[in-house]
């Protein structure tokens, strides 16, 4: 029984992310064609195996090297993805923050509050956004109307509104790792520190954000790694100068149909979300190991 346990999410690893990776990989090493599915070589019950691996090549990998498109998408997403983890984290924190530390009664209404836009339809969250940003949006005639600004700001079809939308979205799941973690400090803690002479300010400092590190991170890389990809919002709120490697994905796979050279670019996003994961993993086992 145990280790039918144990087998069980390796199974699901298996069947839902080593396989289609493979899928994938074997893609990104074969040539672009004019055929149904668009690539060759296809395997040949007449040709030997040795024949057929000896038709994969990396001239897609090297491609991605030579033409700037790509690693301007690969750092623009890069960009786009950080500041949205940061302004998600500055937002998600005290907000956590503030569901960690409202009555008990309150905790299960205000969960649900942050959990009830995904009871809508994410597209349609997204399009309600063009309404608020747009330049007779419903945020541009507050504005107006309060005499802040003398003429409608240009948000629509920007960065801004990028981060806007990756914000507005992913900010739930930063906020709900960080309230788990901070739901499990002991407020005893504080009241001791402020004994002992500590400011609130130096003890939540000295306390808080230390014991919250595992929720910070757990957000962070839960904003990061679909925002690092994100399609639908910069395509609907971003501008034709808004480059992320989603859109190119989109392109290469569904308007020029090159489904080798789109295949090499989701290979190298994986590897590159992959990396930081692993190495926080070897430094959490490190520094497990340490103690």
């Amino acid at each position: 029984m145990r280790r039918l346990t144990i087998a069980l999410p390796y199974l699901w690893l298996l069947a839902l992310f080593l396989v289609p990776f493979i899928i994938v990989l074997r893609i990104s090493l074969s040539d672009p064609a004019l055929a149904i599915p668009p690539y060759e070589p296809i395997w040949s019950k007449t040709e030997g195996l040795r024949d057929f691996l000896s038709r994969f090549d990396v001239e897609n990998f090297v491609f991605l090297t030579e033409d700037d498109l790509y690693w301007k998408a690969y750092l623009s997403s890069l960009k786009i993805a950080f500041i949205s983890t940061l302004l998600a984290l500055l937002i998600g924190f005290p907000i956590a923050y503030g569901l960690a530390r409202a009555p008990e009664a309150w905790r299960p209404l205000l969960l649900m509050l942050v959990i009830l836009p995904f009871w809508t339809s994410f597209l349609i969250r997204v399009y309600a956004w063009i309404g608020i940003l747009g330049t007779e949006g419903y945020l541009n005639q507050v504005l107006l109307g309060l005499g802040l600004i003398s003429a409608p700001l240009q948000i629509l079809n920007t960065d801004w509104a990028v981060y806007i939308g990756i914000v507005y979205t992913y900010v739930p799941f930063m906020i709900l790792p960080i309230y788990a973690t901070l739901g499990r400090i002991d407020a005893e803690l504080l009241e001791a520190a402020e004994d002992l002479g500590c400011s609130r300010i130096k003890a939540f400092w000295l306390i808080v954000v230390p014991l919250s590190k595992a929720g910070v991170i757990g957000g962070c890389f839960l904003v990061f790694i679909p925002a690092i990809g994100e399609f639908v919002i910069p395509s609907l709120l971003g501008g034709s100068d808004t480059l992320m490697i989603g859109k190119v994905l989109w392109e290469e796979f569904f308007n020029n149909r090159d489904w080798p050279v789109a295949s090499a670019v989701a290979v190298i996003l994986l590897i590159i979300l992959i990396i930081p994961i692993v190495l926080f993993q070897r430094n959490e086992q490190r520094l497990r190991d340490e103690a």
